[in-house]
């Protein structure tokens, strides 16, 4: 009965050490998951011309907003520090390695460019949309 209950006792310890390495790869697996999630959402959206110092700040900016969902209208390269932004070209420069935005006699920030001008760029696209004027004639 003592070898019977010494091979028992190994088994169930053998099922124990299995299952804390199941466990463990179980966690380790989930981390990977995560991290694989996070590189994907790291992922460039907007690869910058090369040679351009402007370009590849707006680049910097843009790749590495934290919710990229609020950038619903992206920033388009026409030229060197010229972007078309929906329907309006802009003008843009980095002073003291920040981005500035030419409006009328002035600057702004990219980040007060966005949330003043962002707004009305999503109206205007919205108008010019031919399947929501479609749906808006047919509709009853």
């Amino acid at each position: 009965m003592g070898t019977l209950e010494a091979r028992i006792l190994a088994t169930n310890k053998t099922s124990l050490d299995l299952l804390k390495s199941v466990r463990d790869l179980e966690l380790e697996n989930s981390t990977l998951r995560n991290y694989i999630v996070d590189l994907k959402a790291r992922v460039a959206v907007y690869v910058p011309m090369k040679d351009d110092p402007i370009d590849a700040r707006v680049a910097e900016y843009i790749n590495n907003f934290p919710d990229r969902n609020k950038l619903k209208i992206m920033f388009m390269r026409d030229s060197a520090g010229v972007y078309t932004f929906g329907t309006k070209k802009v003008k843009v420069e980095v002073n003291q390695g920040k981005i500035q935005i030419r409006v009328g006699g002035g600057y702004l920030s990219i980040d007060e460019f966005l949330d003043q001008h962002t707004p009305a760029e999503l109206q205007k696209l919205e108008r010019k949309d031919p399947l929501k004027k479609f749906s808006e004639k047919v509709a009853l």
